[in-house]
């Protein structure tokens, strides 16, 4: 099945030589590359988020396994819900979607569910492709939309994820796509989302979940996030720093109501 964009023209370009351009314009020139075992990246319109989200990615060596765990805005679907087959297309190419690890993690739990529904009209990985298709070239992926919920249920996902994960002998690259706190003031705003990227940089994702309920933080990916966290560690992953923090007032220069967006790279 061919899943096409709905964001195209909106959050990204629509056009292919403008969204090559637009990438070219945000893009630092970088010594050298970082063997990554994930990263997490905003999904809001290029013209505010587009800056943290390449100047990511463009700091890690490109990866041909991508998992990446996506915020499920919509309310359709499972609670976890991965779309199998086929592939995604995006102006700068068609990406397709690794069908066996795909299976394999369906066939290691209940709680991540085989669903188009989720997907459909979900922003959150789609704004994420074009970007990783820039900088990394051929690569498969395996899409996961995912709903908020309790600690335990996200250390179960990820365990399901992992039990697929560890019998791949190839190296799988994670991404969990997230804004951090929504329509705040500038100042409120980077106050709230230090703290979360430092439960982040911890690897502390049951201190993030914590944090986000205490602070009444309006991170839209708190289950992406922690899913990764949880999943990645099982994997061995060690440390994390930030690539860049924003918000919107870098772009629009309104600093009255802003959203947060965090480039951070796991290793």
């Amino acid at each position: 099945m061919l899943r096409k964009p709905v964001v195209n023209g909106q959050f990204y370009p629509a056009e292919k030589k403008d969204l090559e351009e637009i990438m070219e314009a945000f893009k630092r020139k970088e010594p050298s590359k970082i063997s990554a075992r994930a990263v997490i990246l905003p999904h809001a319109g290029y013209i505010y988020s587009g800056k943290v989200a390449v100047t990511t990615v463009n700091k890690v060596l490109p990866k041909k396994k991508i998992i990446i765990l996506g915020t499920n805005h919509t309310g359709e679907g499972a609670d976890f819900s991965l779309w199998p087959d086929g592939e995604w297309q995006v102006p700068n190419g068609k990406i397709e979607v690794d069908k066996d690890l795909a299976s394999s993690i369906l066939a290691a739990g209940s709680l991540i569910e085989k669903d188009y529904s989720a997907h459909r009209d979900e922003h959150s990985i789609e704004v994420e492709l074009p970007i990783l298709k820039h900088f990394f070239g051929e690569f498969k992926i395996v899409p996961i939309a995912c709903k908020p919920a309790r600690i335990e249920t996200y250390r179960q996902v990820a365990s399901q994820i992992y039990e697929a994960v560890k019998k791949v002998k190839e190296d799988v690259f994670f991404v969990a796509s997230s804004d951090m706190t929504h329509y705040e003031p500038d100042q409120a705003a980077r106050r709230k989302d230090r703290l979360a990227i430092d439960r982040i940089v911890e690897l502390d994702e049951e201190g993030l979940v914590e944090k986000v309920v205490q602070e009444n933080i309006s991170m839209c990916g708190i289950a992406p996030v922690a899913i990764l966290l949880s999943c990645v560690k099982k994997l061995g992953a060690q440390k994390a720093q930030v690539a860049l923090y924003q918000t919107s007032a870098d772009s629009t220069g309104d600093y009255s109501a802003v959203v947060g967006y965090a480039g951070i790279i796991i290793k």
